[in-house]
């Protein structure tokens, strides 16, 4: 997996208490912002394995934080910081997060389809610290690598085809070979 740019847990958690005092605003689209009344619903911790098409095995983590917009807003400003972290203090009592882990933030509303993204930078805008969201994406792992996409020539199956009708017959509907 391609992680030059991702976010690592550790990085996220450190950047969060660097500004404790601050609230925790989120953006996940151009002036689309997450509700400041949002809920940290859960953190999950999810282990990754996969063979991708070139033939080879991949594995790594996900730290994914899961945020909910309640139906009725109670909140006019976001959380802060500190609270966001004693969320995490609460799960880490429980579940041993993985320090590389990849962080995705899991968010969706009624005008924005649930879905996971990566926290692309995380700023300080005024009085916010603000996570700006950029959306998950897919790659050609082996692609990647600077190999073939597939498997490789020397492995594919050769087939022969052959038409199974009698000779000098083409295969047309009703002609016995289809």
């Amino acid at each position: 997996m391609n992680t030059t740019n991702l976010t690592t847990w550790n990085d996220f958690k450190t950047t969060l208490q660097q500004h404790p005092e601050l609230p925790l605003q989120f953006q996940y689209a151009a002036d689309q912002w997450v509700d400041a009344s949002y809920h940290i619903t859960e953190i999950k911790q999810a282990p990754i394995v996969s063979v991708d098409c070139g033939g080879v095995m991949n594995s790594w983590t996900e730290i994914i934080v899961q945020l909910w917009e309640p139906a009725v807003k109670d909140s006019e400003r976001a959380m802060q910081v500190h609270k966001a972290l004693a969320i995490v203090n609460l799960v880490e009592k429980s579940l041993a997060l993985n320090p590389l882990g990849i962080v995705k933030i899991e968010f969706g509303n009624s005008a924005f389809d649930t879905r996971q993204m990566y926290p692309g930078s995380i700023t300080v805008e005024g009085e916010n610290l603000v996570v700006n969201l950029s959306p998950d994406f897919t790659q050609c792992k082996a692609i990647g690598r600077g190999e073939s996409c597939g498997v490789p020539e020397t492995e594919k199956p050769k087939i022969q085809l052959f038409n199974s009708g009698d000779s000098g017959q083409s295969c047309t509907p009703g002609s016995g070979c289809c």
